[in-house]
């Protein structure tokens, strides 16, 4: 009796062993994986501050170019919302509600400069308005701006009185001496532009071109990334004074000719045949290229 007693008492005591291991053996599958998940869950959740940091710091970078440059008025927050970009009207602002921007510095500080402002109309003995044909000089041209921009206080609602304005500030903008950068350098291929140019000089020499045609062959130039060039083509006979002339005001031309291949000879009549293959330069257009960067969660991982 003693005995199956103590072999009952065994067998229980093998059994409660036995949930005991099977117990432990739960638990321990159970912190394991609780374990391997906080472990995920921390790398999922350093892994997304990742990424919304690098997309705060890209968003605020954006907003800082915009109103740097001067494109909106300053943001009412750190950064601008979507309705404030939506929203946004280059032509609509005043630049001295965003000083110290890009485009209040060159407004205020060049185009509102006399000396540069008139240099170009005093020696062209005034501007041409395209939309009258009349001559102004650089006083005139004040004079009606102020003009119109007084009508336009008067009567703010006004359309025309806007128009005038706005007509008056292009006219002063046209013929301000900072348009000596963009006509020296444009900023596109523009083949009639150059011609145009060269006809200038071939009118201001008092001669006319025996030929005179782009040659079709544009490409980088060697002076330097961004700059390319227009080859153009160009013959001339005339008296030698009025040849060398020309040489002389395409040499003194705002805009840079390099003069690649040229022939020189004698004609009947002491004349001087000039033929000559010419670049013109140009700047290629500046574009914007989005970059995009891959944010790792742990090295060798790609998410």
């Amino acid at each position: 009796m003693a005995k199956e007693v103590a072999i009952e008492k065994r067998a229980k005591i093998s059994q409660a062993q036995q949930y005991v291991l099977l117990a432990v053996l739960g638990a321990s599958i159970f912190l394991g994986v609780a374990i391997a998940l906080i472990f995920f869950f921390v790398k999922q959740i350093s892994f997304n501050s990742n990424v919304i940091a690098e997309e705060e710091k890209s968003i605020v970078a954006y907003s800082n170019a915009i109103r740097d440059i001067g494109v909106c008025t300053k943001p009412k927050g750190a950064v601008y919302s979507d309705e404030e970009l939506k929203n946004c009207s280059p032509d609509s602002i005043d630049v001295d509600s965003i000083p110290g921007t890009l485009r209040a510095n060159i407004i205020n500080n060049l185009a509102a400069n006399t000396a540069l402002n008139s240099v170009p109309k005093e020696s062209s003995s005034g501007c041409i308005n395209p939309y009258t044909g009349k001559k102004y000089s650089y006083e005139e041209l004040e004079k009606n701006y102020d003009s119109a921009y007084e009508e336009l206080e008067k009567k703010p609602d006004n359309p025309d009185a806007l128009d005038a304005v706005v007509k008056a500030s292009e006219l002063i903008q046209s013929c301000s001496a900072l348009r000596i950068i963009p006509d020296a350098i444009p900023a596109f291929k523009n083949e009639e532009a150059l011609l145009s140019s060269l006809n200038k000089i071939f009118l201001i020499t008092g001669i006319e071109p025996e030929t005179l045609s782009p040659t079709g062959a544009a490409g980088e130039s060697n002076y330097g990334k961004g700059l390319e060039s227009i080859s153009v083509r160009l013959s001339v006979e005339s008296e030698t004074p009025t040849t060398v002339g020309f040489l002389e005001n395409v040499e003194h031309s705002i805009r840079e000719f390099n003069i690649e291949r040229a022939t020189i000879e004698w004609a009947q009549g002491g004349k001087l045949v000039l033929q000559a293959q010419a670049s013109a330069f140009y700047m290629t257009p500046s574009e914007l290229v989005e970059t995009t960067e891959t944010i790792k969660a742990t090295k060798g991982t790609r998410r």
